[in-house]
C-alpha cells in the first residue's frame, strides 16, 4: 500500500481533498481517529480516476455521505475515503420528477420538493444523510421510505462503467437495496412525487421536525437509530423494557429520550460506543431471545 504516492497524485491533480482528516469532524457522532485521505469528487469522471489510482497503489477505498450512520474507530481509517457531498448535489425538476446528485442532503431535497409544490418526500426532511446513502439503505421515517419515491438510479460499477437502474432492479426492502452488498455506487437518482399544495407540504415538514425535537435526542451527537428493527418488535421498546435508558459506557449513553439512540455525551470514544452496543445486544438477547443488528456502520482501526 502506498498512501504517500496516492496523496502525491491527488495533490497534483487539482482534486478537492483533505489529508490526515480527523473523522470526528465528518461524522454526526463526532467520534473517530484520522483518515489518511478524504476526497470529494466533483464528477463521475473524477471518481473513476480516484478509485482507479487507489487500486493501482493498493490503497483501500471507502465511501460515505454525511457520515450520519457511521462510527469510525479510534485509530482512524487507513486508506482513502470518498465523500459525496455538495460537489455532487445538482438538482433538476421536470414536472413531478426530481433528478438529483447523490451528494445532496435529504433535508435540502425535501425543501426543493416543497418549493416546487411536490409532495411525498416530507418523511425524509429530517433524515440526516445524503440521497445516495438514503438509497443504499432504503432510509425511511414516519411511514415513508425511499422505495416509495425513487424510480431510477444511475450508478458507477467497479469496472468504471455507468449503468442506469430502474425501480424493479433496485431491490428495495427494509434498510436494504441492490447497492447494500455490491460494489456499485449511486451517482444520482430520479424521484417521482405528486403535485400538492406548498403550504400543506411545509406544514407537514414542520410537524415532523417538531415531533423529532420532542422524541429524539437532537441536542447530542448521535448516528440516528443504533439498531435495525427486529422481526418481533421494535428495538427501542425492547431496550427500554430492559431498563437500559440512560445506561453509559464512558461518555456513550443509551439516550434517556429515545432508547433506540446511542449518544455521545461529550468525549465518547469508539471503544465506548462499541462496548455499549455490545452490552445492549447481550441484555436484549437475554430478555427477548433476539439478536439486535446494528444499523450503525463501523469502520477503521481499533
Amino acid at each position: 500500500m502506498s498512501v504517500d504516492q496516492l496523496k502525491d497524485f491527488i495533490a497534483r491533480g487539482g482534486f478537492d481533498y483533505i489529508f490526515d482528516a480527523p473523522m470526528k469532524n465528518y461524522t454526526t457522532l463526532k467520534i473517530g481517529g484520522s483518515a489518511d485521505i478524504i476526497v470529494q469528487p466533483r464528477s463521475a469522471q473524477e471518481l473513476v480516476q480516484l478509485v482507479s489510482k487507489a487500486k493501482e497503489y493498493s490503497v483501500p477505498v471507502y465511501f460515505m455521505g454525511n457520515g450520519s450512520n457511521i462510527l469510525v474507530k479510534d485509530k482512524g481509517v487507513r486508506g482513502m475515503i470518498v465523500r459525496f457531498g455538495a460537489n455532487m448535489s445538482s438538482t433538476k425538476v421536470e414536472g413531478n420528477v426530481i433528478s438529483a446528485g447523490a451528494g445532496i442532503s435529504m433535508a435540502r431535497l425535501a425543501s426543493i420538493a416543497a418549493e416546487n409544490s411536490l409532495t411525498g418526500f416530507e418523511f425524509a426532511s429530517g433524515i440526516p444523510g445524503t440521497l445516495g446513502g438514503g438509497i443504499v439503505m432504503n432510509a425511511g421515517a414516519y411511514k415513508g421510505e425511499m422505495k416509495d419515491v425513487v424510480i431510477e438510479a444511475t450508478a458507477l460499477c467497479s469496472d468504471g462503467s455507468v449503468v442506469v437502474l430502474h425501480k424493479d432492479a433496485l431491490d428495495f426492502s427494509y434498510r436494504h437495496s441492490c447497492f447494500t452488498d455490491s460494489d456499485m455506487l449511486v451517482l444520482s437518482a430520479k424521484l417521482l412525487l405528486q403535485k400538492g399544495k406548498k403550504e400543506e407540504i411545509q406544514i407537514r415538514i414542520k410537524e415532523f421536525a417538531q415531533k423529532r425535537r420532542t422524541t429524539q435526542p437532537l441536542e447530542y451527537p448521535s448516528a440516528g437509530s443504533a439498531f435495525k428493527r427486529p422481526r418481533n418488535g421494535y428495538a427501542a421498546a425492547m431496550i427500554d423494557s430492559c431498563g437500559l435508558k440512560g445506561y453509559c459506557v464512558g461518555d456513550a449513553q443509551v439516550s434517556q429520550k429515545h432508547a433506540g439512540f446511542v449518544i455521545n455525551k461529550g468525549n465518547a470514544t469508539a471503544k465506548d460506543v462499541i462496548g455499549l452496543l455490545t452490552y445492549v445486544q447481550k441484555i436484549v438477547n437475554e430478555h427477548f431471545n433476539t439478536v439486535l443488528e446494528p444499523e450503525i456502520i463501523i469502520m477503521g482501526e481499533d
